[in-house]
């Protein structure tokens, strides 16, 4: 496979070319080892593609999780505690979990809620999500999951993996595409979501 398309949103791409080549040449280098062609193996039983030979989500996101395992890249989970008062959440959210139910319980939180979020693949503070799903598990990473991880200071820079249009177009509907959702981030603004991203478009 090939990185077809990119966008650096908050100058991610820029930040990792400086701060972790090693690491996005590791990310390159994984994407071309993998050969999509071999994993054309689902059967289309949708009624415009019937019979149709589509590749597979399962087995592209197998392909990725044991080759980002092999150098490894981690899941990493972030835990903590959920409070609507603004003041509260700011001073609490770079406290661990136990901390932060502890600073929440002395300042008036009777029952705090206890929450968490994880990412498949994490190195040196560097997030990576494979999104071969639908448009709402994409905007989730986009516009929470990576923004939690990076509040809580947990990571430095967010990258999201999506197929493109060309791709796309070969696989189930309902997959989220590499332009579709940079369109998306395009239009909530130049600093929205407030957390470094570089979103890849790749193709066979």
């Amino acid at each position: 496979m090939k990185i077809s398309k990119k966008y650096s949103h908050l100058n991610g791409e820029e930040y990792l070319i400086v701060h972790h080549k090693k690491l996005y040449n590791e990310i390159i280098n994984v994407i071309k080892s993998i050969d999509a062609d071999k994993l054309k193996v689902k059967i289309s039983k949708e009624k415009n593609m019937v019979n149709k030979k589509l590749f597979s989500p399962v087995h592209l996101n197998k392909e990725f999780n044991s080759k980002f395992r092999n150098l490894g890249w981690q899941e990493s989970r972030y835990s903590y505690y959920i409070t609507l008062n603004r003041e509260l959440m700011e001073k609490s959210i770079l406290l661990s979990a136990k901390e932060q139910k502890k600073f929440l319980l002395e300042h008036g939180e009777k029952n705090p809620i206890f929450s968490y979020n994880q990412t498949d693949f994490v190195k040196d503070k560097v997030a990576i999500e494979v999104q071969f799903g639908k448009y709402s598990f994409v905007a989730y990473d986009l516009f929470v999951k990576h923004m939690l991880f990076y509040s809580g200071g947990v990571i430095n820079l967010g990258i999201e993996i999506l197929p493109t249009k060309k791709m796309q177009s070969e696989m189930s509907s309902g997959i989220a595409y590499f332009e579709g959702e940079v369109y998306n981030v395009m239009r909530h603004g130049r600093n929205n979501p407030p957390v470094p991203l570089l979103i890849l478009g790749i193709e066979p």
